[in-house]
This record gives C-alpha cells, sequence and structure tokens, in this order.
C-alpha cells in the first residue's frame, strides 16, 4: 500500500594505543598472587516485626549505605504478570507525606543516592546526611503514594517498552528460554505481555504491596561509617513499627531437561542474524561442593575473549562478535547456557561448534594456561567488586539467607585456586549437560532452517511467546483452489480483505490517492505526502522543516529517488517494481494471472492469528502479507532488500483502520528494519481528488 523510506546511519568508531614501555608479548604474563579479602563479620540484630540488621563497620571513609531485601522468593503473578515490576516503579513516585518532586529535591540536595524495587530498597550518602536520606527511604517503602497519573504514565511506558522489543531477537530469546525451560505458568517462567500489562489496574499494584513489600524476611544491611548501635537505632526510629503479612519462602520443584537434545526454533523474519541459546537446568545453591569449580570451569568455557567459546565462533570461525557462558546459581533451580548471536547463513556450524567445546571440557581437553588464566580472571573480578558498597552488603545477607560459613567470602579465593583440572573436567561432566540440552534459536526461519536439519537433532517451532506453532501440510496455490479441501484458500483470504475494506468494486473505482502524513524516525518528526494515480504513477516526498529529506518519483515509465539533494533514476529492476502495482488497491490484481499467490497457513501477529500469504508479483519480487483472521484486513507485510551485500527484512505493520469515503484504509503504519521502527501516522486521505497527471512530472 505505501513505501517508506529507512534511515540507515553508520558510525565509525577509532581506537588508538599508545605504548609506554616495550613488552615482550612473545611471553605472558605471569599472574601476581590471589587478593587477600578481608570482609570483617557483621554485628546482627532482629526486631520483633522481622527485620534482621546486619552492620559491617567501616570507618574510611565518610559514607554509609544501607540494602533492603525482601527475601520473598519467586512470585506467580499469572493474569498479572509485570505487576510487581510495576508495584517497584511506583514506589518512586512520591509518599503520602512528600510528593514526588519534593521527594527528588530532598535527595539532590543532600548528595544522596535512594532506588526502590519489588524487593526492597537502597540509600547511600555522606555519614552526616546518610540519617536524613535512609529516614526517606523508609517513608518511601512504608506510605507509597500510589497516584494514579504516575501509574498510567509507567503503565504506558512499559507497554511501549515491550512494543519495542517485539523485534528484539535477544528479547525474545530470553523469555522463550525461560519459558520453555520451566514452564509459562510457572514462577520462574512466566513473563509480561501486552495483555497482562493492560489488565494490571492500580489497585492490583496496592495488593502487590501489601502482599510483598513487608517487613517479613527482610534483611537490612550496613556498611560504612557507622556503628551496630547507631545503625540499630536509626531502625528501629524509622521502621520499628512497621507491620506487614508474613511471608514464607515458596518450594518450587525443579522441572526435568529434555530427553535428548533438541532444536527450538522462533522465525523471527526480521533479524539479521540468529541469536542462540544452548542450556540445560542445574542446582546450583551457594553452598553447592562443586560451586568454586564450576565457577572455574565457566570462565574457561565463556567467562570472556579468552574463553573456549569466544576464541572458537569469533577468533577462529569469524561467525560472530562474541560467544560468552552463564552458570546460574541460588536456592532455586538454575540454568547453564552458552550463547551467541551469529550471522544467519552460519547458524548451524555455530551450534555445532558451541556443543563441541561443551564436549571438549566434558572430555577434559583443558589446558594448565587456560586453568591459570581463568583463576586469575576470578581473582581480580572477586577483588575489585569489593569495592562496591551494594555487593559487599550481599555477601552479608547471603550468609545469613543461604546458612553459609561466616568466613565463606574471606575463603573464596582460596577455594577458587585450589580448583585442579580434574576438578573442572568432574564439574563439566555433571553440570554441562550436551545429551540433553535445549537449543533455542531465534532468527531469520528462511535463512538459518535449511542447514539446521544436517545437524541431526529434532526441531519444534515455537512462537514469539512460545507457543508451539501447529503448521499446515502444503501450501495451497490459487490456480490449484479447485483441489482445496481447506476451508481457507489465498482465494478466500484475497476476497475477505476485499469485503473488509468495502468491496472489490469500491476499490476498483479508486484512480487517485493523495496521502499526508507525519513520521517519527531517529527521535525525529518529519512531514510527508504521497500521491498515486493508478495504474501505477507515484510520487513521495518527506521534509523536515522546510528541508526535503527525500523525494521519489515514477511516472508510469521513468523515475528517481533523491536524498538530501543526492539524485538517482531507477535502474531496471526498480522500474520493474514499481510497475508491479496496477492499482491503489493492489490486492484486486492478486487472482490476476500476472500475479502467483500462495497461503501458508496461520501465525500470530500481534497476539491474534493471521492468514499468511506469499505474493509473487510480475517483477518477480516476493511478500510475504498477513491478514486477520478475524477482521480480514492487510495487518504486515514482510519484503527482503539488498544492502551492503546482505538481505534484510523490512516489516510494515498496518493498524488504525478507518472509513474514508467508502473504503477502509490503514491510518497507522509502522516500518521495522532490524530493530529500527519508523511510524507513520495519516492526517487526512484523499481518493479520487487533488490529483492530476502534472504532479508526476519533474
Amino acid at each position: 500500500m505505501y513505501k517508506i523510506l529507512s534511515f540507515i546511519f553508520a558510525t565509525t568508531l577509532t581506537f588508538s594505543v599508545v605504548a609506554q614501555t616495550k613488552i615482550d608479548r612473545s611471553k605472558q604474563p605471569k599472574a601476581g598472587p590471589a587478593p587477600v579479602i578481608t570482609i570483617k563479620d557483621p554485628v546482627i540484630y532482629t526486631l520483633p516485626n522481622g527485620i534482621t540488621i546486619l552492620v559491617v563497620e567501616n570507618h574510611k571513609l565518610p559514607k554509609v549505605s544501607a540494602s533492603l531485601s525482601i527475601d520473598r522468593g519467586p512470585v506467580l503473578e499469572g493474569a498479572k504478570a509485570g505487576v510487581n515490576d510495576l508495584m517497584g516503579k511506583m514506589l518512586e513516585e512520591g509518599t503520602t507525606k512528600t510528593p514526588k518532586d519534593k521527594f527528588d529535591e530532598k535527595i539532590d540536595q543532600m548528595g544522596a543516592n535512594i532506588n526502590l524495587y519489588s524487593s526492597g530498597g537502597f540509600v547511600s550518602a555522606l555519614s552526616r546526611y546518610f540519617e536524613n536520606s535512609f529516614m526517606m527511604l523508609a517513608e518511601a517503602i512504608q506510605n507509597p503514594a500510589f497516584p494514579s497519573e504516575s501509574f498510567d504514565k509507567i503503565k504506558t511506558q512499559t507497554l511501549t517498552g515491550l512494543k519495542s522489543s517485539e523485534k528484539s531477537a535477544s528479547a525474545i530469546s530470553a523469555r522463550v528460554v525461560s519459558a520453555l525451560a520451566y514452564g509459562k505458568k510457572t514462577a520462574m517462567g512466566e513473563f509480561e505481555t501486552e495483555e497482562s500489562i493492560k489488565g494490571i489496574t492500580l489497585e492490583d499494584v496496592k495488593k502487590a504491596y501489601k502482599e510483598n513489600i513487608t517487613p517479613s524476611r527482610s534483611y537490612l544491611t550496613f556498611v560504612g561509617d557507622i556503628t551496630p548501635e547507631a545503625a540499630k537505632a536509626l531502625v528501629v526510629k524509622a521502621l520499628g513499627n512497621w507491620k506487614g503479612v508474613a511471608l514464607t519462602l515458596p518450594s518450587i520443584p525443579n522441572t526435568e531437561n529434555v530427553k535428548g537434545t533438541e532444536i527450538n526454533f522462533v522465525d523471527l523474519p526480521t533479524a539479521v542474524q540468529g541469536e542462540i541459546s544452548v542450556s540445560n537446568l542445574i542446582n546450583n545453591p551457594l553452598s553447592n561442593p562443586d560451586y568454586h569449580a564450576l565457577a572455574i570451569a565457566n570462565q574457561i568455557l565463556g567467562g570472556g575473549a579468552e574463553g573456549k567459546l569466544f576464541m572458537n565462533l569469533r577468533e577462529k570461525h569469524g561467525f560472530t562478535y562474541g560467544s560468552y557462558s552463564r552458570v546460574g546459581s541460588g536456592r532455586f533451580q538454575t540454568q547453564f547456557s552458552s550463547s551467541a548471536q551469529v550471522r544467519s547463513e552460519k547458524a548451524d556450524s555455530a551450534v555445532a561448534e558451541i556443543l563441541n567445546e561443551i564436549g571438549n571440557m566434558r572430555d577434559g581437553k583443558i589446558t594448565e594456561d587456560e586453568l591459570n588464566n581463568a583463576k586469575a580472571k576470578y581473582n581480580g573480578s572477586f577483588a575489585l567488586g569489593m569495592e562496591d558498597p551494594e555487593k559487599t552488603a550481599s555477601y552479608a545477607s547471603n550468609i545469613l539467607i543461604n546458612n553459609l560459613p561466616k568466613d565463606y567470602y574471606r575463603t573464596f579465593l582460596q577455594k577458587i585456586n585450589a580448583v585442579t583440572l580434574a576438578d573442572v573436567q568432574r564439574v563439566a561432566k555433571k553440570y554441562f549437560d550436551k545429551d540433553n540440552a535445549r537449543i533455542v534459536i531465534v532468527g531469520n526461519g528462511a535463512k538459518i532452517l535449511p542447514n539446521l536439519t544436517r545437524l541431526g537433532y529434532p526441531i519444534k517451532k515455537y512462537d514469539k511467546y512460545a507457543e508451539p506453532i501447529i503448521e499446515k501440510k502444503a501450501e495451497v496455490s490459487i490456480k490449484e483452489s479447485n483441489k482445496n479441501t481447506e476451508a481457507v484458500s489465498a482465494a478466500s483470504v484475497i476476497d475477505g480483505f476485499l469485503k473488509a475494506i468495502g468491496g472489490k468494486d469500491e476499490a476498483m473505482k479508486i484512480k487517485t490517492v493523495k496521502t499526508n502524513f507525519t513520521m517519527d524516525a531517529m527521535g525525529a518528526t518529519l512531514a510527508g505526502t504521497q500521491m498515486k494515480m493508478a495504474p501505477n504513477k507515484n510520487y513521495l516526498e518527506i521534509a523536515m522543516g522546510e528541508t526535503k529529506v527525500m523525494q521519489e518519483m515514477f511516472d508510469g515509465t521513468k523515475g528517481f529517488r533523491a536524498q538530501m539533494g543526492q539524485k538517482k533514476d531507477m535502474d531496471e529492476d526498480e522500474i520493474k517494481e514499481a510497475k508491479d502495482d496496477k492499482a491503489i488497491i493492489p490486492q484486486v490484481n492478486y487472482l490476476s494471472a500476472d500475479y502467483q499467490t500462495l497461503y501458508l497457513g496461520i501465525e500470530k501477529v500481534n497476539d491474534e492469528d493471521a492468514y499468511k500469504l506469499k505474493i509473487t508479483k510480475p517483477s518477480g519480487k516476493v511478500s510475504t502479507e498477513f491478514y486477520s483472521s478475524k477482521t480480514g484486513l492487510l495487518v504486515r507485510e514482510e519484503t527482503t532488500q539488498s544492502a551492503g551485500g546482505n538481505e534484510i527484512t523490512i516489516t510494515i505493520d498496518f493498524s488504525n483502520y478507518k472509513k474514508t469515503g467508502t473504503i477502509m484504509m490503514p491510518f497507522t503504519i509502522t516500518q521495522s528494519v532490524g530493530e529500527q521502527q519508523f511510524s507513520m501516522n495519516m492526517i487526512d486521505i484523499k481518493l479520487n481528488e487533488g490529483v492530476t497527471e502534472a504532479d508526476f512530472k519533474e
């Protein structure tokens, strides 16, 4: 229906290295000794209302931080998935005593830092301002205002964020991996959706607050320039009268790994590369005797740029910018996973190499240098983390929550440095499950799927919400419609669309259209005009203020495109494509001999079922179109385009249909190229008026 230009900006980064001394690069530097970790045992108090206070005294700097953690465990939200996240954000929207603007002003005046979230909060400030800062944290935790205007704003922002992540392969992968591993209807596997967020009310947020923000199972850790006695007195003053429901840590049964390695594929035609995750479920509490050896094994496999995955997939094969692995930990079941973002055509090879490297770990193909380097890296990062007061605070509460020895973190690096090659192989065999792994791939199915079968693993297809896809057995062509035994065919979908917009006869009466619109792109709002005359004349202009950003014109036989003053005549292929649409509503010609139309089944588009058609136009250009099974209207079109030697997918969504004369037309059109989005909003659409032959002459 409409053409929308994409704007692509390239950024070049320049790096420079200055050599200060001569270095013998033929020899690897020797690792230094492990840092000595000195962590004082906290002084511990327990208040009658359930708050446990931990104080780690340190007077080196005139600064104090306090971290409040409510140990409630995973919470199943069900149809209201996302409610606790909204609730946590609402805690920062002012109190019943102090409006948000005044609250923020007070924090700024003291140079303090206060953060609140659905499981507690954090405050840090210079010693002389700390008491007042802590009292403000306590006020926010106990007396949130929950203003309705803030709720509406945060809810809208959340919905916008969900919408913008629709085309994000990494966001889809994270959601699907957890949902398939733990189950969509579990606290560990559920996720927020547009539907669940829209269904959340302010009363739901208030209810979530009452059920989850409580002194029960709360750990309040102080670190810095404060005495234990002063910290306790401050908590009694600020939170001593705080009351709330009693929490019980949930008991969550383990989920079984898949029986035999399988591939779970999510087709995202707009993806320019494949998002790969290879994972299996494990149990790895902090008290796990294998914890330290497992940490080193993960560091060797994929902990950084020196890991086996990175050196293989990037340095050796050039499949990706980086490949890494991760080992989860905690009291509840978690995952070991390896991941990479790779070129679509190399997705199958990348999966094979990831599995090969996991196999190498299990087979003990690990060198002494790899072991020593991993230890050195871990030593440095652990010591660096000690400078973060929030992390130090978490160490103190972790010991209590996980029932760990008091010297757990003081002896942490000793245990890391005691890990042997035999230990690494042993834990790799135990926790890196190559034979019962779930391989989740999100990417362009047309480019990735044909090569995946060579790996020999069963392939199951899912949509971006982890729902299994039931595919039709065969494509149905209009030319073979008389043989079609399906209730739906390509012909019926096109007929349904034409009826939905007002009828084929009315569509064929349209000879010209003139559209004025605004376009949001790259943070700017542009103004545009498009004029079309049947059979295929077209003029498009987009401007920023008085400056014409781009123009496109086709007079039926020749045309040009111009951007920022740079004009280029259409080549032969572009002219052929410009001649494809021989009517203002191109679907009136889809049933003619010039077009080939195939019905490909049903897929979800924006959470609704849509009929999927493959359209081959007279020029040979192919597009995939999706028509709502409920309304019959066109809701999405996908095409591919060459750019810099690569094929990119362009997705155009059509919505907000309104009646214009006798025809329904879309008044909102959103184009996605990769993870970039551009929106067009129609100001007015005029049919059969305001357009003449002169509009298509230079």
